[in-house]
This record gives structure tokens, C-alpha cells and sequence, in this order.
């Protein structure tokens, strides 16, 4: 199984000039996705005008399938607010744009559980345009049209920071609905269910299933080791 470092290892250089919200959010979506079993590869991020231009030229100028209908200078990638992605396989090295692959066998597309996990980090889904549907983009728009990117607009001080917040837990949970998290009848601690998911703190867990709990704050991750029995 690939290891977290080693999924983000893949989608790391791609990550350099998108704005740093965006940054954040794609970082967490990885995270995110990789604890339910699901690796996700950013193909792209930032995209210069004139790789928008080639991009656009392609099925019309150029050989190739049309990809999309935005020229140089009218997509949120110009302005490093959109990632494209895709599925990282568990060799480590192949990608997939199969929208219906179930790697992790929990009957929900690997795809639409990307998706889910996006745009509770605050991104839009191009699969829910209503005319060109882009089902590898993600954006964050900060409710900015091209037209004011274009004109010099770009994200307030006060939009980055509410976008930052949700992605850091802030805004994201619905912290009112509590549970009760118990081992074999023996209450263990709480958690907050949102949206069919469980948050509990992974310590309390892990030691009552005789595993140690790390944190490397570098690389934001949490090791559990159970030792071998």
C-alpha cells in the first residue's frame, strides 16, 4: 500500500504556483481522500495563458479531442485558483480517469468520493456545469467572474481567511451532532457525525486497539503502528 508521503510525493510539483488557498485545499484533499482509501493525483495547477492557448487549439487547430472552451487568460488555472486530478493506482505510477473504478470496495466510486470530499473543502465541481461538464476540475472561484480576474480582481484578505477556516475544520463540521464511540460495549470517547462521516480523535482508537499514535508536523502526518502480535 502506498504511504501518504508517497502519494503526495506525485502531486507536489504541480502545487508551486497555485494561490496558497487553493494550495491548502488540494493538500487537504489529499489527505482526506487518502484516509478513506483513495489516492489522488493532481495533473495540473497553475497554467501559463499561453498553455491555455495550445490547450484550447487542441480539436480545433490542432490534433486531439477538444478539452476545453476556455482560451488563454478565461480559466480559473491562469490565476492558480483550479487543480485538474485524477486516480493514482496502488502501483504508485499509473493513473486512471475511470469515473466508476471502487478500489477501496466500499461501494461509492473512488471518483465521486474525490469529489465529495472537495467540495467540502469549499472547491466547485466542473462535473456539475451545465454545458461543458469538465469532470477532472476543481476550482475555487472566491465568487470572482474571469472577467474580474481578468480586470486585476483578485481573493480579499477576509475570503482567504473563511476559505482557510473550512478547510482546517472550522467551518466544515457540523460539530452540534455528537456520538458515542464505544470497543465491545465499553464506551471509548466521543466523536461528531457530519454528513455520514465520523470524526473521532484517532489517539483514543488507536491505543484502545493496543497501537501507538505519532505526529510528524512537516508533513501533517498521523503514524499508527500496532506493534506485531
Amino acid at each position: 500500500m502506498l504511504t501518504m508521503e508517497q502519494v503526495w510525493r506525485q502531486s507536489a510539483d504541480r502545487m508551486g504556483s497555485l494561490h496558497p488557498a487553493v494550495q491548502a485545499g488540494t493538500k487537504a484533499l489529499v489527505q482526506r481522500c487518502y484516509a478513506r482509501g483513495v489516492s489522488v493525483l493532481i495533473t495540473q495547477g497553475m497554467r501559463s495563458i499561453a498553455e491555455q492557448n495550445a490547450l484550447y487549439a487542441q480539436g480545433r487547430t490542432k490534433p486531439g479531442p477538444i478539452v476545453t472552451n476556455a482560451r488563454g487568460g478565461t480559466s480559473y488555472h491562469n490565476y492558480g485558483l483550479a487543480v485538474d486530478f485524477a486516480l493514482l493506482l496502488p502501483d504508485g505510477s499509473t493513473v486512471s480517469w475511470d469515473m466508476k473504478r471502487d478500489g477501496d470496495k466500499d461501494r461509492l466510486a473512488d471518483w465521486l468520493e474525490i469529489v465529495e470530499e472537495a467540495k467540502r473543502l469549499g472547491f466547485e465541481w466542473g462535473g456539475d456545469w451545465t454545458s461543458f461538464k469538465d469532470y477532472s476540475h476543481l476550482q475555487m472561484a472566491f465568487g470572482l467572474s474571469i472577467q474580474q480576474l481578468r480586470a486585476g480582481t483578485r481573493p480579499s484578505a477576509q475570503q482567504v481567511q473563511t476559505t482557510l477556516r473550512r478547510i482546517n475544520g472550522g467551518e466544515d463540521v457540523n460539530k452540534d451532532v455528537k456520538v458515542t464511540i464505544t470497543l465491545n460495549g465499553v464506551t471509548l470517547t466521543q466523536g461528531i457525525l457530519d454528513a455520514g462521516i465520523t470524526y473521532v480523535p484517532v489517539r483514543a482508537v488507536a491505543e484502545a486497539l493496543g497501537a501507538k499514535v505519532s505526529y510528524d508536523p512537516a508533513s501533517l502526518t498521523v503514524d499508527i503502528v500496532k506493534p506485531n502480535v
